[in-house]
């Protein structure tokens, strides 16, 4: 049985009884008891008390795409959006999709991922209601190598999505995080590309924030980490999903016409590591310190360094605060 049929049915305010979710949902009662334990296993805390039944122990607001779409208005009208209880990747089985001719904006989101993938062959994970995963399909007239600083708009679509909805705190950090001004991980952007050098290119981004953070997930993660929630964002993430669309609707087009250039001041004037000494770690192990000046016109790092500035793509590069 699977947990979240039997888990949209509830709220946190009111006990529902056993019986009456296996009336509504045609199964046995046994099968509501063994998807509320399976519940447990997904990390959603259901509390039970004999006699009342079964709620939530904290609200969760699914996704629903229908909701989705009364956010988006006249804007949902660009995309197709699938939502999925559990999936492997969104990002990988949306390259599959891809692959198989599906239209620009298609749209996977998911409330849990068995393997989410962030940049460096990271893992993106999070706790059923916790955080916002999703990618989409977007076809580009161009070659893939004129795509530079694709990670670099997406990263400003969301910027600006969460600025509407009342967060201006999150920053960006080169190449494609979402960060707090001290750099603690909102969030990130995964961008899978597939193409010709001339052109057309299709292109899967997948973008993850984190709306709240467990302890257990906190504890898990490999580097600081916030949620939108510390920022004060108490929406949900239906409508934090239509903001980000709606913005990519508009920011995608535009990136196709004319390129990153002329996102460039708003982007650094977003970023949380401009003008900030830093260090680069490269693919071969190497360590470099010096003043994060901003970027250039095709997305790539300008990098002050004793022996001069230096232009870094992103490729395995990571960007630190210096120690």
């Amino acid at each position: 049985m699977n947990p979240f049929v039997c888990l949209r049915l509830l709220d946190h305010e009111h006990f529902r009884p056993g019986p009456e979710l296996a009336e509504a949902l045609g199964i046995s009662r046994a099968s509501v008891s063994l998807a509320m334990k399976g519940a447990a296993e997904l990390g959603v805390e259901v509390h039970t008390v004999k006699g009342r039944g079964y709620r939530l122990a904290r609200p969760i607001a699914w996704l629903d795409e229908a909701t989705v779409a009364g956010h988006l208005g006249e804007r949902a009208r660009f995309f197709d959006l699938r939502v999925f209880d559990e999936i492997g990747s969104t990002n990988t089985e949306l390259m599959a999709a891809a692959t198989q001719g599906a239209p620009a904006g298609l749209v996977y989101a998911a409330e849990r991922q068995h393997a989410g993938r962030g940049r460096r062959g990271r893992r993106w994970q999070g706790e059923p209601g916790d955080a916002l995963m999703f990618s989409l399909l977007w076809r580009f007239n161009l070659g893939v190598a004129d795509l530079s600083g694709l990670s670099l708009a997406v990263g400003l679509a969301v910027a600006r999505a969460l600025a509407v909805l009342g967060v201006p705190e999150a920053l960006l950090k080169w190449p494609n995080d979402i960060v707090t001004a001290t750099g603690a991980k909102l969030g990130g952007i995964l961008i899978e590309l597939a193409g010709e050098a001339h052109g057309p290119s299709s292109v899967v981004i997948g973008i993850g924030l984190n709306m709240r953070l467990s302890e257990s997930v906190r504890l898990g993660l490999d580097q600081p980490a916030e949620s939108l929630a510390l920022l004060g964002y108490s929406g949900d993430r239906n409508r934090l999903l239509a903001a980000v669309l709606a913005e990519l609707a508009v920011l995608l087009p535009a990136f196709e016409q004319t390129g990153f250039a002329p996102l460039l001041p708003e982007w650094e004037s977003r970023h949380a590591m401009q003008g900030v000494p830093a260090r680069l770690l490269m693919p071969n192990g190497e360590q470099l310190d010096g003043l994060a000046l901003g970027v250039a016109n095709d997305g790539a790092l300008r990098f002050q360094t004793r022996a001069g500035e230096r232009q870094v793509h992103a490729g395995e590069v990571s960007l630190r605060r210096a120690q």
